[in-house]
Order: structure tokens, then C-alpha cells, then sequence
């Protein structure tokens, strides 16, 4: 299990990327499939970074990537503040851009990209995002 931990910084969103690519690589996934990983673990890292920890100066965040079999798993773990994926409105894709809100597709694009979007919030142990990704 590879673990690191990144300050909640966009500062750190390229290392982040860099860290899931480098798992997925030695996991035998494409270069395009390792695109989508990356921009999932982005979306889920800015949203942790962005709202979670958006109070808490300097806070940091663990970011676990592993494979185990033909399945690459990315778990991050933040203290920040939790929050409820259900309370979340899904974007609305079929409006015109100029009426369409900036921002929002984080989660969509989360669910889209992977095949497995678990996300437990727990504000005395942290919460704790689990992506799941089947190769091939």
C-alpha cells in the first residue's frame, strides 16, 4: 500500500495526479484510462481541498493508491469538514452554457470516470473517499 500525504493546497493537485498515474502505470492501465484517473483523483482532491479543508489553514490530506489484482484503488483521507453527497444537486448537463453554474461537476465526473465512488464522512476520524477502478 502506497501512501502519501499532501498539505490541502492546489499547490499539490500536480503531485497528486503524478502519485495516481504512477500506480496505474505499474497496474498495466492505458495511457487514456490513467487520463481519467487522474481527473477523477483531481476533482476528488480540489473538492477535499476546496471545501473540506477550506477553514483549516494548514491542514493535510492522505492519499493511498494501490492495486489490488485488476482493480486500482485511490482513498483520501482529510479531517475537514464532512458533508452529505446526497444534498448535492447533479449538475444540470442539457442547459444552455451561459446558464449553467461555474463549477459543481466534481462529483459527476467522480461517479463518471470510475466504476466505484464510496465516501464516508465522519468528523471525529476524518472522511474517507474510496474510487475504485477495474482494469481492462
Amino acid at each position: 500500500m502506497t501512501k502519501l500525504t499532501f498539505q490541502a493546497r492546489f499547490d499539490f493537485l500536480n503531485d497528486i495526479r503524478e502519485f495516481v498515474a504512477r500506480i496505474a502505470r505499474q497496474g498495466g492501465f492505458s495511457e487514456k484510462e490513467i487520463y481519467s484517473l487522474q481527473l477523477a483523483a483531481d476533482e476528488a482532491a480540489t473538492n477535499i481541498i476546496e471545501h473540506a479543508c477550506a477553514d483549516l489553514p494548514n491542514a493535510n490530506f492522505d492519499v493511498t493508491c494501490e492495486m489490488r489484482g485488476n482493480t486500482l484503488m485511490i482513498i483520501m483521507h482529510d479531517m475537514g469538514a464532512p458533508f452529505d453527497p446526497a444534498a448535492i444537486q447533479p449538475p444540470n448537463l442539457t442547459a444552455d452554457l451561459s446558464a449553467r453554474k461555474i463549477g459543481g461537476l466534481g462529483l459527476y465526473l467522480m461517479h463518471k470516470l470510475m466504476d466505484e465512488v464510496h465516501y464516508t464522512p465522519n468528523s471525529k476520524t476524518g472522511n474517507v473517499l474510496t474510487m475504485l477502478k477495474h482494469r481492462g
